[in-house]
């Protein structure tokens, strides 16, 4: 079921995502003060192409103060994306699974810094 799902998600949702984390990650890594957040950006990039089966582990006690800037500059606006995304797939049976994946993506969006990307739900 991971595979489908993930060949879905690629299809009509992952590789935009993909794109916009990787083009975020490549402005913010042109200074050298935002090379921690590009590659937070790239993190979320692996997720945010395939995300079935693969779960996040929030450490927000690991680096607080860089995920507070990064909420207060743009974790706020993916993780509202992510979660209208997420709105607008919940409205059928057959988005509810995409609902919790964009939903994954929101928590992760919000909160990247110490999160590890680990094999799961």
């Amino acid at each position: 079921m991971k595979t489908l799902g993930n060949i879905i998600w690629f299809i009509f949702v992952g590789l935009a995502s993909w794109i916009s984390w990787i083009m975020t990650g490549i402005i913010l890594c042109i200074t050298i003060v935002g090379i921690p957040a590009g590659k937070q950006c790239f993190k979320l990039a692996t997720l945010s192409a395939l995300p079935f089966g693969k779960d996040a582990q929030l450490n927000f006690e690991k680096h607080p103060i860089l995920n507070v800037i990064w909420v207060i500059l743009f974790g706020w606006e993916f993780a509202v994306s992510y979660a209208f995304s997420a709105l607008i797939f919940a409205i059928t049976i057959i988005g509810i699974p995409f609902a919790k994946q964009c939903l994954k993506l929101a928590k992760l969006s919000l909160l990247p810094f110490g999160a590890e990307i680990v094999a799961g739900a």
